[in-house]
């Protein structure tokens, strides 16, 4: 599925008004490289991170550094982060001032150091050495090397509705946002890791890039992603079939939304929308997470007045990390925000005929997207 205008637009669009100076938006990516030498798969996460950028343009600003937190000064910069899951996950941040930002209004192309996004392609190189992370705690890292140069193709957008419209996105509606341009995502190139070098193929890169931006994050925190799915009826691999969840528990001005995620599932091409503001569907999507010694346990049930989509992915514990992030104001209340992208499971799309279902797909999953944490109201 190609991309519209509307949706490049999306992409592209960039804080307004009031979120410059209390705001953050990011682009994120993920995909599956293999050693050039074993042939291993490794999952990677490629992030452009900016927060407050016209709070302090000139100078970087850490919010957890405690002069500043008594000083009550916002946090304000640039933030590349990289990083893999699976064995010895990590995360690696290097900062810039906002200043040093380049990017176009008329589509997506960011440019900062030796950085540079576009709705096409990525390079850049992000290192921290082990002291770094020693003295510096606000830098939120772990230490590493890691350095990419990737060509980008994605397809099946999941525009999630009215929610992302204009007229929302300058009445500041919703304190979180959330637009996926490539649910479905080939990267192509390489990636050096820590001097170990992995390819990245279109076809097995199993590859994902969104969108998410606003005034402050959401609690409880839940994505689910993957486009690496197997029929388990026919056996055979769906190459143009991905899927998308997400949500928490978004505010509407200023009003809570409990427990409300938004699923889709493309299945070879044809669109199956689970989205509560689309009342006259009468969707509804039920989730759990369950956390055992060893892993997570994702279930989500997405109903509609015509189909059912039932959803189960697990991911180790020991392949996932706690992704760090501050809000806008400073302060860091997602401390254990899972966060992996080697989950596994299965899905099971129906068709209801009366009280009767009538199975289309039950498919196997793998090279999962997935996401969850609560606020533990501990600031970092």
């Amino acid at each position: 599925m190609r991309s519209s205008k509307f949706n490049l637009r999306k992409n592209k669009a960039w804080l307004s008004g009031s979120q410059k100076k209390k705001g953050y938006i990011w682009w994120w990516h993920n995909f599956t490289g293999y050693n050039s030498i074993t042939g291993e798969p490794k999952s990677f996460f490629i992030e452009y991170f900016i927060i407050n950028p016209d709070k302090s343009p000139n100078n970087i600003v850490y919010g957890q550094l405690y002069d500043q937190k008594k000083k009550k000064f916002m946090p304000s910069y640039v933030m590349v982060k990289a990083g893999t899951w699976g064995r010895s996950a990590k995360q690696i941040h290097n900062f810039f001032p906002t200043n040093e930002l380049r990017y176009s209004k008329k589509k997506l192309d960011l440019r900062v150091g030796n950085h540079l996004l576009t709705e096409n392609g990525t390079c850049g190189s992000v290192r921290l050495e082990p002291s770094d992370v020693r003295m510096h705690p606000e830098y939120m890292s772990d230490s590493g090397f890691m350095e990419w140069n990737l060509k980008i193709e994605k397809s099946c957008p999941y525009n999630v509705g009215y929610g992302t419209s204009w007229l929302f996105r300058k009445l500041n509606a919703f304190e979180m946002y959330w637009h996926a341009q490539g649910v479905k995502t080939k990267y192509s190139g390489t990636v050096i890791l820590d001097g170990i070098t992995y390819i990245v193929k279109p076809e097995t890169s199993f590859g994902y890039a969104d969108k998410n931006w606003g005034r402050d994050f959401t609690s409880p925190w839940v994505w689910l992603s993957s486009c690496n799915l197997v029929s388990e009826i026919s056996g055979k691999y769906l190459a143009n079939t991905c899927f998308d969840v997400g949500g928490g528990s978004p505010k509407v001005f200023g009003i809570t939304l409990k427990n409300r995620l938004l699923a889709m599932f493309t299945y070879e091409g044809i669109i199956y929308d689970f989205n509560f503001s689309k009342f006259w569907k009468k969707s509804q999507v039920r989730y759990s997470i369950k956390e055992g010694e060893t892993e997570l346990h994702w279930i989500v049930s997405a109903s509609s007045t015509k189909y059912l989509l039932d959803i189960d992915i697990f991911c180790n514990k020991n392949e996932m990390l706690f992704v760090n992030y501050e809000s806008p104001n400073g302060l860091k209340l997602h401390n254990q925000l899972w966060n992996g992208g080697t989950g596994h499971g299965e899905l099971k799309l129906f068709k209801k005929k009366g009280r009767e279902l009538e199975l289309i797909e039950h498919a196997r999953v793998e090279n999962g997207g997935c996401e969850y944490g609560e606020y533990d109201l501990t600031d970092f």
